[in-house]
């Protein structure tokens, strides 16, 4: 019965380095999607940064701040965050912007106003 007790534990032997390892592994997958998410979470706001300052601009541009045209400010203001111009609606002094950009080849957009209150 000895004998067996030995071979046992023997052939166990050097498990614990195979399970260390492979909770190594699970750790940086983890860590792997933890960052992935985290560079999704960032570039949305990006997005969001994006469409409210070019709403700000293109409201201040329609007040007569700044010179030029609101939705062409707007769309500079947009581009000089890495998003793209969607859309853009001047009614009086009141701009809605929606910016978007590919975060990781899905598509985010977030719509900004800037004006007067309601």
């Amino acid at each position: 019965m000895r004998a067996r007790r030995r071979l046992s534990a023997h052939a166990e032997r050097g498990s614990g380095g195979v399970l260390a390892l492979a909770v190594v592994a699970l750790l940086a997958l983890v860590a792997l999607a933890v960052a992935g998410v985290g560079g999704a979470l960032a570039a949305r706001q990006r997005v969001v940064a994006a469409a409210d300052a070019g709403a700000l601009a293109a409201a201040d541009t329609a007040l007569g701040i700044h010179p030029g045209v609101p939705c062409a400010v707007a769309a500079e203001v947009v581009a000089a965050h890495d998003a793209e111009l969607v859309a853009c609606d001047v009614e009086g002094v009141v701009a809605t912007v929606t910016a978007g950009a590919t975060i990781a080849g899905v598509e985010a957009r977030a719509t900004a106003r800037a004006g007067p209150p309601r």
